[in-house]
């Protein structure tokens, strides 16, 4: 079993920067694949950014590419995206998520608001 926990969520203006954070509970964070998804309301939930268990190979949507990092530190069981040049259509809950062979793990969200 894995808990991840989000948080680093926030209001901020158009151009602005933030980082989200997701720490994991128990042992197996070293192993799993991770992921940063966003959910805009009325939207469906989309992968924003991924990266391997040890850090060697990320992804990331169109979107966000050249504004958002996602990375991690297996010492703290925590993965990280940081985002920068925010823009009003990044407005959405994040998410993180664990993946474990066949187990996919979720955290709870964390809102993320940019204003124009």
């Amino acid at each position: 079993q894995v808990q991840l926990v989000e948080s680093g969520g926030g209001l901020v203006q158009a151009g602005g920067s933030l980082r989200l954070s997701c720490t994991a509970s128990g042992r197996a964070f070293s192993t799993a694949a991770m992921g940063w998804f966003r959910q805009a309301p009325g939207k469906e939930r989309e992968l924003v950014a991924a990266i391997t268990n040890v850090g060697d190979s990320t992804n990331y949507v169109d979107s966000v590419k050249g504004r958002f990092t996602i990375s991690r530190d297996n010492a703290k069981n925590t993965a990280y995206l940081q985002m920068n040049s925010l823009k009003p259509e990044d407005t959405a809950v994040y998410y993180c998520r664990a993946v474990l062979s066949t187990w996919r793990y979720w955290g709870q969200g964390t809102q993320v608001t940019v204003s124009s």
